[in-house]
């Protein structure tokens, strides 16, 4: 049974106990214990992965995805060739179009040092924004500057729970002169390479001339979508046929499921896109019978009249959800804003959860040992950043067990949950503590505040 222990901040509550060896968690999930002593390597210079007769070292970023391996090196293959990334007038930061040599677009990259409040950010709206309201400045459930681990990470998940909503998204390391750099970085490379084609045989091997390479996130680039309100807009005057309707809700609830568990602080209908190829209207050809004479007893002649008789069936609609930078925060928020779900006042955040989505993550989130190979996914990616905190990270993972116990509880209700009750349902974290040696308690706790704006 339960231990109930009552805090002043909250209610918190021993869900259960687990007495195996310190390397295992409940019921046989195995958990990787870092020791206290163990050195940290974190480098944002260190390779991708390591060094090997198989790896192509013409090439900075090796993964042991080939097709996203082949990708990769075309974005480094035409920077090399001078093709350099284009930045990304819209939003709030430093982002770049990835191109191949022949001027198609592959991807985007986003720099950590150039996310909203990097501090080579080259739009100046953050900058006002600090300068002019540093009481609201950031969002304080978050770890400044990981966005890029944060994109990174809601790939990792959505690929772990086969959605496939998110396009395939990595740590890379990319230099170009279309980045931001600061003027010593571009004086510094300036005067290397100056001295390198003076001396190519002493200083030309030692200097590669280059800029400094940027770590971030790189997506790959889908092509034919539009932002998602604007086909839901159109989809109103316009109704879908009844096969791809409820293909959209699938996809729909899909993308909550993924939303919900990265407890993503940025979902609008705007950073989320559709693709609808819907099939052309069904016609058949009538044969009306039409005489070309006056006599009544000649053989008509027929005339074919096409006529739509059926609305069109078929055809395919997917989704795509970019934009996953501001996900994993390491509490609820709880103070100014609520940074709640947009797509929870959408009309399909209103029917229940259908038996599809059930029947493909369900039994996945049931199981704990599932959950846990997502955590340890996610620390490895994490531990790359340089800044990594294992204290923070473990914060990061208690809201989204919170989030996974929430989403079980609602796709397993017999009361027919929706995406809004969903959304609704109490914010909670589950954390795990250890109480002595081998002994760990997996413990919820319900947030305490709620913040001053409940609807933005």
């Amino acid at each position: 049974m339960a231990e109930r222990i009552n805090r002043e901040e909250a209610d918190i509550t021993v869900l259960y106990s687990s007495t195996e060896d310190e390397d295992s968690g409940p019921s046989g999930v195995e958990v990787k214990v870092k020791s206290k002593h163990k050195k940290k390597v974190n480098s944002e210079r260190r390779p991708l992965v390591q060094q090997d007769g198989n790896v192509d070292t013409r090439y900075v970023n090796n993964f042991e995805d080939e097709s996203f391996n082949a990708i990769i090196h075309k974005a480094e293959d035409a920077i090399a060739a001078g093709h350099n990334p284009e930045r990304i007038s819209q939003g709030s930061s430093g982002s770049y179009f990835v191109r191949n040599c022949e001027r198609v677009k592959i991807g985007v990259f986003k720099p950590k040092s150039e996310e909203p409040y990097g501090h080579l950010n080259p739009k100046w709206t953050k900058w006002v924004h600090k300068l002019c309201c540093p009481c609201c400045f950031g969002r304080s459930c978050l770890i400044p500057n990981q966005g890029y681990l944060s994109e990174a990470g809601a790939s990792i998940v959505d690929e772990k729970l086969g959605l496939n909503l998110v396009p395939k998204t990595k740590v890379v390391y990319l230099t170009s002169h279309s980045f931001y750099y600061p003027c010593n970085d571009r004086c510094n490379t300036q005067i290397r390479r100056f001295f390198a084609e003076l001396w190519p045989d002493t200083c030309g091997k030692k200097f590669s001339g280059e800029l400094p390479l940027k770590v971030g996130s790189f997506q790959l680039f889908v092509n034919g979508y539009k932002d998602a309100q604007e086909l839901l807009d159109e989809f109103v005057t316009k109704p879908l046929p009844s096969d791809l309707e409820n293909e959209l809700q699938f996809l729909f609830e899909k993308l909550v499921v993924l939303d919900y568990i990265i407890r993503n602080t940025d979902r609008g209908n705007d950073n989320w896109l559709i693709k609808c190829v819907c099939a052309q209207p069904v016609a058949e050809t009538s044969f009306i019978p039409h005489s070309t004479t006056s006599d009544p007893q000649a053989t008509p002649l027929f005339q074919a009249t096409p006529q739509v008789l059926q609305p069109p069936q078929g055809g395919e609609i997917s989704v795509a959800a970019i934009d996953n930078g501001l996900a994993f925060p390491f509490k609820h928020p709880d103070e100014w804003r609520a940074y709640p779900f947009y797509w929870a006042w959408l009309p399909m955040a209103r029917k229940p959860f259908s038996d599809k989505i059930k029947e493909l993550v369900l039994d996945k989130l049931k199981d704990d040992s599932f959950v846990t190979s997502i955590v340890e996914e996610l620390r490895v990616l994490f531990a790359e950043d340089k800044g990594f905190d294992s204290s923070m990270f473990e914060r990061q993972m208690s809201v989204l067990r919170g989030q996974v116990l929430n989403l079980k509880g609602a796709l397993s209700s017999s009361d027919k949950k929706t995406p809004w009750d969903l959304a609704n349902m109490p914010p909670a974290t589950v954390a795990i503590t250890v109480t002595g040696p081998g002994k760990r308690n997996f413990i919820q706790k319900f947030r305490s505040s709620r913040p001053f704006f409940s609807w933005c």
